[in-house]
């Protein structure tokens, strides 16, 4: 080299020395340490994690870039440092942070103007990274060269060279918005680092100079590279290939297993959350669920949702808020979306009836058609299956579903209490007061959420008692678990004594007798277990919404099933909706368990609760042992002489007595208001007085205290204005029936009314 040459390469050479020795002096406090960068280090993913630290759920947050958990060193393919090390630095493990033999020769090249790369070490490119993040794009100019090399000395002198070279690998930028290797391996190849191959290796290699270059290009420069790492043959198709895996997007595949329960949780990128979820009844409640669904897809059935709880802890086991692909709808989470309840409520009411010594188990109630008079009109309850029983015990109406004895059962306690009781169970979806759900509340046509229904049905198993439901798992320290607000009773208590726990335990009692559901379900269900469990099913109006929620000793379990769109099902009821989904879940509760399939895990029955032999007189359902509150005990069940007459009439018996006490008045109902139409003839103007039953010989219609037609007789009453008072009595006087209803209007002028 000439001494001109040899000045001017000194020349340029002498801004990195000078800026070099300055950087020197404060680098050491402005680079941060290995365990600093990987501190500080933010994925754009959050994860939801199992209670036993298994990823239920992958979900990004940070739209701006992409970016997954940091990756050590020994989770990296040994090829890709490999081609890195070829590719941007070969001499790594011989320099200090500045490669002085590749500064003079870039100088050199520089002075020509020879169109090559600069001298940038991976110690001085982490350096850049480090100060600018991998954002940086374009040349860097000597100042800014020289200050680099300051930290790249720095770096070499406090880090080794395995922490660079994971630093780098973490944060450089690859494709895209993919940074990392991590996020560049599932990205581009579908992968962990790990496992890349060495094409895989070279094109991710490749794309450090060029990150947002053709696939022709990053081919070329990988092709070139596998070359002088002597793998020629691996260029065969290498364009292809590298068109194939580098054309956004990119999409990176994670956890799926709980994504509902994610989005209410996950709100930080970077985020480990770790829940109360069991990973394997997650699965097993996921699959049960789809395939379920599938073998009903031919009756308009899409979604569903599954909640299982820990009854002593109240930790939630399971929360499968959809169908997902099975779903139109799959981002609706049907575990907290208010649906109709059904006959999900029933217990609540008959549990209420029991503990204020209203009715016992044993009590015989009504099932027979009933007209009750409303502000809105008439209110005509009927079964599900468009039959009546007759009478039949509260265990059977309740076992069975039947919808009369309820709605009777609600006009016995009163329709503002229970509406109080099931605020205190956390159903705070009831945002009306009582009298907007009337005496259908008794039948569920209030909305409520899977959640809050499973935990109101837990307050059962545990005894009357709800509290509040945990999803999380203790944070170190001891700090309390964050629970779902939503799931507060009304006041926000912890902790609420809804029920006392013998009426409790005999509504659980019936809840798990098989028997009692005769009527409705047969003796072999979906229902019937081999181990104690209570339960009920549920169908809305319309079967726009099936239930199953049901415990055993140790879990509750709850299942919706129907459409999110609120589409109704085709002849889906709970019994084949939602329960064969609650009896495998129920099932893989108590197999992992390894309890013995035939054992009884029935709870032990409470002080205050008394079980009697019984008998029905006349036989209206067979002896049974039966449970009371202490004091409310019967060994004999009477019958009271109407009962015993509609039950000689079902029976096909001849009715002792007469049938008479059948006779009850059907129209018009206790408070109907009549109004008289001035626009209509008063001629074509008439009620009917209708009876259900056949009324007996000698019956007689008495209208406001007067003798008005026989009994067995339709009058066609000429309606005036005014309150009136309508009786049934029978030939000795004694009144059958009565309702008082008004007729509101003009008086009408006609002939004189005829019966």
């Amino acid at each position: 080299m000439t001494l001109p040459i040899r000045r001017n390469a000194l020349r340029l050479l002498a801004p990195y020395i000078v800026v070099l020795a300055l950087a020197c002096s404060f680098t050491a406090q402005a680079t941060p340490s290995f365990d600093e960068v990987k501190a500080a280090y933010t994925p754009s993913d959050a994860w939801l994690l199992a209670r036993d630290g298994r990823v239920l759920q992958q979900t990004r947050l940070d739209k701006k870039v992409r970016r997954l958990e940091w990756t050590r060193i020994e989770e990296v393919s040994p090829a890709l440092l490999r081609a890195l090390i070829y590719s941007e630095d070969k001499r790594f493990y011989e320099h200090s942070g500045v490669d002085w033999n590749a500064v003079a020769a870039s100088s050199w090249r520089n002075l020509w103007n020879s169109k090559t790369r600069g001298a940038s070490t991976l110690t001085m490119q982490l350096a850049g990274l480090l100060e600018d993040g991998p954002a940086r794009s374009g040349r860097r100019g000597v100042l800014e060269k020289a200050g680099q090399a300051g930290s790249a000395l720095w770096l070499e002198q406090r880090w080794d060279k395995a922490q660079i070279l994971e630093a780098y690998l973490n944060l450089a930028g690859f494709r895209g918005e993919l940074q990392g290797m991590a996020a560049m391996s599932w990205g581009l190849f579908g992968k962990a680092p790990a496992g890349l191959s060495e094409r895989e290796a070279t094109l991710a290699a490749a794309l450090l100079r060029a990150p947002q270059a053709s696939p022709r290009l990053v081919a070329q420069r990988a092709c070139g590279l596998l070359k002088a790492l002597e793998r020629p043959q691996q260029c065969a198709g290498l364009e292809g290939f590298a068109a194939l895996h580098l054309q956004a997007p990119f999409s990176i595949a994670g956890a799926d297993a709980a994504p509902h329960l994610a989005q209410r949780l996950l709100n930080k990128p970077g985020q480990r959350l770790k829940t109360s979820l069991d990973a394997d009844l997650q699965q097993a409640a996921t699959h049960s669920l789809r395939a379920n669904l599938l073998q009903l897809a031919q009756r308009n059935v899409q979604d569903g949702a599954v909640v299982v709880l820990d009854n002593r802890s109240g930790e939630i086991l399971a929360w499968v808020g959809s169908s997902g692909g099975l779903s139109r709808a799959p981002e609706v989470d049907a575990v907290t979306a208010p649906r109709q309840a059904g006959s999900t409520l029933k217990p609540f009411l008959y549990a209420l009836a029991i503990e204020q010594r209203q009715l016992t188990a044993a009590s015989i109630l009504d099932d027979s058609p009933v007209h009750i008079t409303t502000g809105n009109g008439l209110y005509v309850p009927q079964n599900y299956d468009k039959h009546f029983v007759g009478p039949v015990s509260l265990r059977m109406a309740l076992g069975s579903s039947l919808n009369v004895p309820a709605v009777r059962t609600l006009l016995r306690v009163g329709g503002d209490e229970f509406y109080r009781r099931l605020k205190l169970l956390g159903l705070d979806t009831l945002r009306e007061n009582s009298d907007y759900y009337g005496y259908s509340l008794a039948l569920g046509s209030a909305d409520v959420t899977l959640l809050q229904l499973s935990n109101a049905y837990r307050a059962l198993a545990n005894g009357g008692v709800w509290r509040v439901v945990v999803v999380m798992q203790p944070v170190v320290g001891g700090a309390p678990s964050p629970r779902l607000a939503h799931d507060r009773a009304e006041g926000g208590a912890p902790t609420v004594q809804v029920y006392s726990p013998q009426a409790a335990y005999i509504v659980s009692d019936i809840l798990a007798d098989h028997s009692a559901r005769f009527h409705t379900f047969g003796l072999d269900s979906a229902l019937a277990t081999r181990y104690w469990t209570a339960v009920k099913t549920g169908t809305s109006k319309d079967m726009r919404d099936n239930w199953c929620i049901g415990y055993s000793a140790k879990y509750t379990v709850g299942v919706w099933v129907g459409n999110a769109d609120g589409a109704p099902m085709h002849d889906v009821s709970g019994v084949s909706g939602a329960a064969p989904v609650w009896l495998e879940v129920m099932d893989f509760l108590h197999r992992r368990q390894g309890e013995v399939a035939v054992r009884s895990d029935a709870p032990p029955m409470p002080a205050g609760v008394e079980a009697r032999q019984i008998n029905f007189e006349p036989a209206l359902e067979p002896p049974r042992r039966e449970l009371f509150l202490a004091g409310t005990g019967q060994d004999t069940i009477q019958a009271n002489a109407e009962t015993a007459s509609r039950l000689a009439l079902r029976d096909g018996q001849v009715a002792t007595p007469s049938p008479n006490t059948l006779a009850r008045i059907a129209y018009p109902g206790e408070g109907t208001i009549i109004a008289l139409d001035p626009d209509i003839p008063p001629a074509s103007q008439r009620v009917l007085f209708k009876t259900t039953g056949q009324p007996g010989q000698g019956d007689t219609w008495r209208l406001d205290g007067k003798r008005y037609a026989a009994g067995s007789a339709k009058p066609a009453w000429f309606p005036l204005p005014g309150k009136h008072h309508l009786q049934l009595v029978d030939a000795q006087g004694k009144e059958l029936d009565s309702v008082g209803f008004e007729v509101r209007g003009a008086v009408l002028v006609s002939a004189t009314p005829r019966p």
